[in-house]
């Protein structure tokens, strides 16, 4: 899920003011660009806009299938994408910078202990009372500040399978056997993306072999490049030298050219 609890000191939400529909395309604030036009060979998985995700509904705030990130981030994976290439593979994203108002979703839905639509494939062995506790989920997210990436390698060759091709199969435990899980990469990474467990830690030794290759692969790419690692998620990075290392956006993610609400 990629939140986690920062101190409120100093923290300033940046929103933009909304816009009647019949204003024209609204830019993305400044220090913003959207991915595809920095690296259009980056495929983009994005699961907050649809249903396939640990809630089961498209997320408040995803207004279109689209990674959004500060300019620095954005070239910054563009580089890693570069460095990868050169052994036949590609990262491909599946969460970019995130509104805060998304992560407000996350938790109310987190304080719904009824809600268990998903527990199936995301988290299956953890209670959701323990969201909080555990770290699973909090009131704030690096990944609102827009340097922060949840993604995936995978082979360059690798089709971009449709998600409405699995998504109405029964759901499987995000700690199965890859050949059982959904399919987030043909690469396999010990856990599904999103997958609330500690088998998710990039450091567990409990995941097959292949599976700490590929994690090591894609962390020892990401740091060559200025991203760091979170401690509780394989697929998680934040860049080093973000540039609003305190400013937490809410503006909706939207389609290049859209109007903005």
């Amino acid at each position: 899920m990629s939140t986690r609890r920062l101190s409120p000191i100093a923290i300033i939400v940046a929103m933009l003011s909304p816009l009647p529909s019949s204003v024209g395309a609204a830019p993305l604030p400044d220090g913003f660009v959207y991915l595809r036009e920095t690296a259009p060979e980056i495929p983009q998985d994005m699961r907050y806009f649809g249903s396939h995700n640990f809630i089961g509904r498209p997320i408040d705030g995803y207004q279109a299938p689209e990674c959004i990130l500060t300019r620095a981030a954005a070239a910054a994976l563009k580089a890693v994408q570069e460095d990868v290439a050169a052994a036949g593979l590609r990262v491909k994203v599946f969460d970019c910078y995130r509104p805060t108002r998304a992560v407000a979703h996350f938790v109310r839905w987190s304080q719904d202990v009824a809600d268990q639509q998903m527990k199936p494939e995301f988290y299956p062995h953890i209670d959701k009372a323990d969201f909080f506790r555990l770290g699973y989920v909090a009131e704030r997210s690096g990944h609102s500040r827009g340097s922060t990436v949840d993604l995936a390698l995978e082979p360059a060759a690798a089709g971009l399978t449709p998600v409405a091709a699995v998504s109405d199969q029964p759901l499987v435990a995000c700690t199965a056997p890859q050949a059982q899980r959904f399919p987030d990469s043909p690469l396999d990474f010990g856990t599904g993306f999103d997958c609330m467990d500690p088998l998710s830690h990039p450091d567990s030794g409990a995941v097959p072999g292949t599976a700490q290759h590929n994690r090591a692969l894609l962390a020892q790419a990401m740091d060559r490049h200025g991203f760091r690692a979170l401690t509780t998620e394989w697929w998680h990075f934040t860049l080093k030298a973000e540039p609003f290392p305190e400013t937490y956006f809410d503006f909706p993610v939207t389609a290049p050219g859209a109007g903005r609400e």
